[in-house]
């Protein structure tokens, strides 16, 4: 990732190679239109531009210096991801969270990281060893105090982890579905609340009651901790 205001190099905007049996080849491009794509991601998640702000094509072409077409390709990225919305005659904004989406999205966290939860004791040496390192991972980059966007990916990292202690990738995979959703809207209450020390302490809690094979304390925890995230994302939104 560029440093925030260095320009990126963009092929597009390069002369033309001579041509040649493979100058149609474009894996540059796609390296840049990446590398556009993540430097919005990190703009958005670390406050710098808010939800709702509309993203033009040229300013943001000139502020990278990329091409509109790189541009064009980096915002379809985040659209994809939820991280922004496409509407008719206005073009491509910054997404912002809606609270029934919010509920919707907890309530099947619930369902989907409850089974995982669930299946603690029947789950494999290899599953659960990966909530015990993602944990670890996400109360590292805490200590470090690592930036939003990088807690905010590994906190619900974790969070897919749980789900993976079902052994079914189709609900892995649901899961990060529901992760993309909810990543701009948890990005935002951290900013706000800045409180990822306590989300670790809280995960490391729910860790220990599934360490001491208290399961059913376990997911009773669970329960409260993604209700009351419920909760904290609608009140610290506004919404």
């Amino acid at each position: 990732m560029s440093p925030p205001g260095v320009p990126i190099a963009d092929p597009a905007t390069e002369p033309a190679a001579a041509a040649g049996p493979f100058s149609t080849l474009r894996v540059e491009h796609t390296s840049t239109v990446e590398r556009a794509a993540d430097e919005l991601r990190r703009a958005i998640f670390e406050g710098e531009i808010e939800s709702g702000t509309a993203l033009r094509e040229i300013a943001l072409a000139d502020s990278l210096g990329v091409s509109r077409p790189t541009i064009r390709e980096a915002l379809a990225v985040l659209v994809a991801e939820g991280l922004a919305t496409r509407e008719p005659h206005r073009g491509v904004q910054v997404a912002t969270p809606e609270a029934e989406s919010v509920r919707d999205v907890c309530a099947a966290r619930w369902v989907l990281e409850g089974a995982g939860v669930r299946r603690w004791r029947e789950a494999s040496d290899e599953q659960r060893d990966h909530v015990r390192t993602s944990l670890r991972t996400y109360t590292d980059a805490v200590r470090a105090d690592g930036g939003y966007q990088e807690l905010n990916t590994l906190h619900l990292a974790f969070h897919v982890s749980l789900v993976g202690l079902s052994g079914s990738p189709r609900l892995v995979s649901m899961a990060e579905s529901l992760v993309a959703e909810l990543k701009l809207a948890l990005a935002q209450v951290e900013r706000i609340a800045r409180n990822a020390h306590d989300e670790a302490e809280t995960h490391v809690a729910l860790v220990d009651l599934l360490e001491a094979d208290d399961v059913d304390a376990a997911l009773t925890f669970l329960q409260g901790h993604l209700s009351d995230a419920e909760t904290e994302i609608i009140e610290a939104l506004g919404l």
